[in-house]
């Protein structure tokens, strides 16, 4: 009897892709990159750790499409951080994964030119390039991580890490975020609930042991130490949002159940908005007077933010495309994200002091 094939049946071809190490020797970290990196994580744990009273802001483009644009949002972000930085701590989100539910655009790093040609491999070498750009303009950066090879390639990069609401649950994240270098941050889940973040928290925490590779690209079992930074990020689900102090009060209670620190970090879009962008100011006024009248444990903020309002689709003649505009969730734009964080500076400047001390 002929011998019958029995596996890779519905794989169309094996293209290969450059090492980590391949494509950060074209693209090395810079020593003022690297001072950018070192300096965000330490200030994060700062935070994290209550040494530092300041709040943090993750804000930024839902994805990056143009990297131009891109430059061009960071170069002003940084003019705002260093405006607000007695009070505020901002770090640009790069967002180059998009999770889907089903179908449609997957981002940067998987489909850089946007017409389904899928050229992984130089998508991540602009990833690559586009997080050194904004490094060496002076600002930190926070991404998602979807994809548990992709830090190998751009993680030296990277000041602070979400996992994803569809993530948080997963082993193979978990497993990830306590090998990752930066202070991780996990989403609730998308029905709102609080579990699959608090267990993801503490499996990280934890040293484990799976398949990765390495830096030359080779099949390796990766041996982690645990990550000590974990935090809940919350972004509502389940039809309503969840940054109201009641809300607040049940995540800390949560933590605390689980001996785990009270750091909470809101997000100002997703479910908390109702994914309306107009929400997202309410939202962080909201969350500012919490911690006014005496939270201790929200420390930090995320917002979705470009330089043009709102979205587009994806238009078969990509010259259509508006600059500085989504292509993915809707964004407040940048008028409005200066007033959101002056706004924010101003109702905690002479607040968190006294916060950090209490």
């Amino acid at each position: 009897m002929p011998f019958s094939k029995t596996e890779n049946l519905n794989i169309a071809a094996f293209d290969r892709m450059p090492s980590p190490d391949e494509i950060t020797a074209t693209l090395p970290l810079s020593d003022r990159a690297a001072q950018v990196v070192t300096e965000g994580r330490r200030t994060l744990q700062d935070i994290l750790d209550r040494k530092d009273p300041r709040i943090f802001v993750v804000v930024g483009p839902c994805s990056i499409h143009d990297p131009v644009a891109g430059i061009d949002y960071a170069r002003r972000l940084k003019v705002l951080a260093d405006e607000v930085a007695d009070t505020l701590v901002l770090v640009m989100r790069v967002y180059f994964e998009k999770p889907r539910t089903s179908t449609g655009w997957k981002g940067y790093i998987n489909d850089p030119y946007m017409d389904d040609s899928f050229r992984i491999d130089e998508g991540m070498q602009k990833a690559r390039q586009f997080l050194r750009d904004v490094n060496e303009a002076g600002l930190p950066t926070g991404t998602e991580a979807l994809d548990p090879i992709a830090p190998q390639y751009y993680g030296d990069l990277i000041a602070w890490t979400a996992i994803g609401a569809r993530t948080s649950e997963s082993q193979t994240h978990r497993e990830m975020a306590s090998g990752l270098s930066t202070p991780v941050g996990f989403k609730n889940g998308t029905d709102g609930s609080l579990d699959a973040a608090v267990n993801g928290i503490l499996s990280a925490s934890h040293p484990h042991s799976f398949l990765g590779i390495n830096g030359q690209g080779q099949s390796s079992v990766i041996r982690t130490r645990g990550n000590g930074y974990g935090h809940v990020v919350l972004r509502g689900g389940g039809g309503r949002p969840n940054y109201d102090t009641v809300s607040v009060s049940l995540a800390e209670k949560a933590l605390e159940k689980a001996k785990l620190p009270a750091n909470i970090v809101i997000d100002c879009s997703h479910a908390n908005s109702w994914k309306n962008p107009d929400y997202q100011p309410l939202v962080m006024r909201d969350v500012a007077h919490q911690i006014r009248e005496g939270n201790q444990s929200i420390v930090g903020l995320m917002i979705e933010s470009h330089i043009e309002a709102g979205n587009q689709p994806i238009p078969a003649d990509l010259s259509q495309l508006r600059y500085g505009c989504s292509v993915t969730d809707a964004c407040v734009d940048w008028s409005t994200t200066e007033t959101m964080i002056r706004g924010t500076r101003d109702i905690l400047r002479d607040i968190l002091p006294k916060r950090s001390a209490a």
